[in-house]
């Protein structure tokens, strides 16, 4: 749905959009009730999709419109400090659920097995009932979110209206694919989110397959997260200041790539704290590839925002193709997949960004 929320922000514009994200997110949450009521997996999937949709408006939204709001200079350190705010919600948010909705779910397991099916359908929708208060609370937040958003004095980005000197840089311009560094960027964001979700999300299991035992392996993710969370505070203070964002952007590659090297080439609890490590490492990408890719692109900004957001599918896809190196050589081996991806991330950062026109390709 990337795509077409870049048509919804053209009629919307970015404030509007972003409230409009937040309450398809709403409606999509909403819709777990009737699910619960009914115990039907396709209504769950359903509500699912919708979230999914208010999701990628919301983002196709929000990352173009943080990084034009201020000094572009400065874009890298405004992203940081969302990114804060998503890690420290996405560590939270599953130990709040999970301690609501899933209490006692392995003794309910084995006591369903032994139940008649009237018993057994008593027990299951009290377990499914268990979900309408939290998603009443998710929908009401959003919607108050919205609220917020749209009646606040946020000002509106008009990308369409260009300046003098980006409407001569883009006057021969007529579609977003004659914009390598746009491209280019899609590719990196793509390569990132799939490192970053394997730094996050292989861990614990390739913690188990070292040898450590699953009650120790399971705070490893959180490790990760620790790490981008470190990594966030560092581009908050030290961007502009210190550094750039390519500069940023720079060593994130480079440090990716040493601790994937450190993690291959040691064992146990050694190489699950490099992998950890990567989290460091990944921490300041998403918010250096941001404004280098979406630099000058006037108004084809909300279009290439979406080609951005589509890239978030590297996410879905590259650790698939770890888990299949992991089955064919073994979990260990299988982060080789990781050093390619670094080493495009860096050349992004050196000199893709720069090449404007394709005939510098």
């Amino acid at each position: 749905m990337a795509i077409p929320s870049s048509w919804v922000l053209k009629a919307t514009g970015f404030k509007k959009g972003m409230a409009l994200g937040l309450m398809m997110m709403a409606a999509g949450a909403l819709i777990f009730i009737p699910a619960v009521m009914s115990r039907t997996y396709m209504l769950f999937l359903l509500g699912l999709f919708i979230q999914g949709t208010g999701l990628a408006i919301l983002q196709t939204a929000s990352n173009p419109y943080i990084t034009i709001l201020g000094p572009v200079e400065s874009a890298a350190r405004r992203i940081s400090i969302m990114g804060i705010c998503n890690k420290v919600a996405g560590a939270i948010a599953p130990i709040v659920l999970g301690a609501i909705i899933l209490k006692n779910t392995d003794g309910l397991k084995e006591s369903i097995a032994r139940l008649d099916s009237v018993q057994r359908a008593i027990v299951l929708n009290e377990l499914a009932s268990r979900v309408i208060v939290p998603y009443l609370i998710i929908t009401s937040i959003l919607v108050v979110l919205s609220a917020l958003i749209y009646f606040s004095q946020l000002p509106e980005i008009n990308t369409e209206q260009e300046d003098k000197s980006l409407a001569a840089a883009n006057s021969d311009k007529t579609s977003i694919f004659q914009f390598p560094h746009l491209l280019m960027g899609v590719a990196t964001l793509f390569l990132y989110t799939g490192a970053e979700v394997m730094a996050g999300d292989t861990i614990i299991s390739y913690g188990a397959s070292q040898g450590i035992a699953l009650s120790t392996a399971k705070f490893f993710t959180s490790c990760t997260l620790s790490g981008m969370i470190a990594g966030y505070i560092i581009g908050i203070v030290c961007i502009p200041r210190y550094f750039t964002q390519e500069k940023a952007l720079k060593a994130s590659a480079l440090l990716g790539i040493i601790f994937t090297l450190a993690a291959l080439l040691t064992d146990g609890y050694t190489s699950v704290l490099f992998i950890a490590l990567l989290g460091l490492a990944n921490s300041l990408m998403w918010p250096a590839i941001w404004p280098l890719a979406m630099q000058g692109l006037g108004r084809f900004t909300k279009i290439g925002s979406s080609l951005m957001i589509m890239a978030i599918a590297g996410a879905a896809i590259i650790p698939l193709l770890y888990g299949r190196l992991a089955d064919v050589l073994n979990p260990h081996q299988a982060y080789w997949i990781l050093i390619p991806c670094y080493v495009f991330i860096g050349y992004y950062a050196a000199s893709g960004h720069k090449i404007k026109s394709r005939s510098r390709l």
